[in-house]
């Protein structure tokens, strides 16, 4: 469908780091659509609905990133035969990957949001009740908007943190960056200087965005 999503398997240190970009960009899209709908779910004045977002928060944060990535590889995909809608074998990896990654990170992102929601005035929650807006206009025209601009930072950091996961789609083949170094240092001597060349590239994709988004915190923040 789009070209930029070929090449599952491409054996350059370009390719590999940007299979890591496109790793992280369609995780963090996915982690930030329901993380918003669990910190939602949190906040509902419906028990069930607050319970499992509860329980999903407290169930998936304590569960190792790595049996996660397996369980959708060997659980969902050997086990249970969802393949994503992919034959190929990397199509389908990666698919699973940011499947596994959206599922881990957006118990992250769900408490952040929380966080901010926290900070909003109950006042203005009371205020829209007042004028008959119901709980779910209230939460997307009122709080919302305010919370997730004062979570802009928590929020970055939880994506610095997801770019740096996304080394454990290599245990499933994903072709990433440290599917690549894997095999330098199998295939090649200089492990010192493989490993600086790795980590010099995840400080170029991290430090930008930890900066840009520390900078957009400040611009955004709801001024009380």
């Amino acid at each position: 469908m789009f070209d930029f999503l070929s090449d599952y398997n491409d054996p350059t240190l370009l390719g590999a780091f940007w299979m890591t970009v496109k790793l992280t960009f369609f995780s963090a899209i996915g982690s930030m659509i329901l993380g918003t709908v669990l910190a939602a779910m949190r906040v509902s004045p419906v028990p069930l609905m607050r319970g499992f977002g509860t329980a999903y928060v407290n169930i998936v944060r304590n569960i190792p990133l790595t049996v996660i990535i397996i369980f959708t590889s060997l659980g969902l995909a050997d086990i249970f035969g969802v393949t994503m809608g992919a034959s190929d074998f990397g199509v389908r990896g990666f698919r699973l990957a940011i499947l596994g990654f959206v599922a881990y990170t957006a118990a992250f992102v769900c408490e952040a949001i929380r966080s901010g929601i926290n900070t909003v005035p109950l006042g203005q929650a009371e205020a829209a009740r007042a004028i008959g807006l119901t709980f779910s206009q209230t939460l997307r025209l009122i709080i919302l908007p305010q919370a997730l601009r004062s979570v802009i930072g928590p929020l970055a950091n939880v994506l610095i943190a997801l770019t740096k996961n996304t080394t454990v789609a290599a245990a499933i083949g994903v072709a990433e960056a440290a599917y690549l170094m894997k095999e330098m240092i199998e295939n090649e001597a200089e492990v010192v200087l493989i490993a600086a060349v790795f980590a010099f590239g995840f400080v170029v994709l991290t430090l930008p965005t930890g900066l840009f988004l520390g900078w957009l915190s400040k611009r955004l923040a709801v001024k009380r």
